[in-house]
């Protein structure tokens, strides 16, 4: 009897991402620099909020921007969604950050699970009821989008130094972790057998965060710090007056 053969079989396309993780285009570095010299230059302060960031994303990638409530596909490029979110850091140079903290939603387990929590119930079990509400809004994010990730702009109080990069939005097997309630009330998860730990979850507001690494190849800009655009110099510029203005009810 000859070897046995292996038999054939159809081709199957694979879904491509809309680009390789963490692999931004070569422009993206300048358009992101440039919005965020704008922002400071206009607002006159530093201050970028979690909305202006999933615009100016999508803006640097050429995705399209729609907001949504769950917060996992705020930007959008055909297959690929993504979430964006802003945290700030304090750490002098962005080279060394290790980690941040996301706040990644509220996860209720008294409204998806009813009865109430406190510090005496089993903490495992309502770190698997925490981590599966998690679960089943990815799991239904990704019945519409092949690839899901997160997009993370780490950004200095003054906004002259910030850090982006990107990870694949999964769901959680609540048996790799073990969860304890800490001193203050709160739960924490951690890597099972380890100290690392990845959760945290508060009874108070249902807040879940998420603990992720940064990337060792994370995107990293400073910032040259613009002047503030003369207010009265703008209006005048664009020739501003009282006839702009429609007093409807006095």
């Amino acid at each position: 009897m000859g070897k046995k053969q292996s038999p054939k079989l159809r081709t199957v396309n694979k879904s491509i991402a809309a680009y390789p993780l963490n692999e931004f285009n070569k422009d993206f570095p300048y358009i992101l620099g440039q919005e965020i010299v704008y922002l400071l230059s206009s607002k006159g302060r530093a201050d970028l909020q979690g909305n202006e960031w999933e615009q100016i994303f999508a803006l640097c990638i050429g995705a399209e921007w729609k907001p949504s409530n769950v917060g996992l596909d705020d930007v959008v490029m055909g297959n690929t969604a993504w979430g964006a979110k802003t945290v700030k850091s304090g750490v002098k140079d962005f080279r060394n950050l290790k980690q941040v903290r996301l706040i990644s939603g509220r996860n209720s387990p008294i409204y998806s699970y009813g009865g109430t929590i406190d510090t005496t119930i089993e903490p495992n079990l309502i770190g698997e009821q925490v981590l599966e509400i998690w679960n089943e809004r990815v799991s239904a994010i990704r019945e519409k989008y092949k690839h899901l990730r997160t997009v993370v702009l780490v950004k200095s109080d003054n906004l002259s130094q910030v850090a982006v990069f990107e990870f694949d939005t999964i769901r959680y097997d609540a048996e790799l972790f073990e969860f304890f309630w800490n001193p203050r009330g709160n739960l924490e998860g951690f890597i099972k057998g380890t100290k690392e730990k990845c959760f945290v979850w508060q009874p108070h507001g249902s807040q879940f965060t998420i603990i992720e690494k940064v990337p060792e190849h994370t995107l990293i800009l400073k910032i040259k710090q613009p002047e503030t655009l003369d207010k009265e110099k703008v209006l005048r510029a664009i020739g501003f007056d009282k006839s702009w203005v429609t007093i409807e009810r006095k």
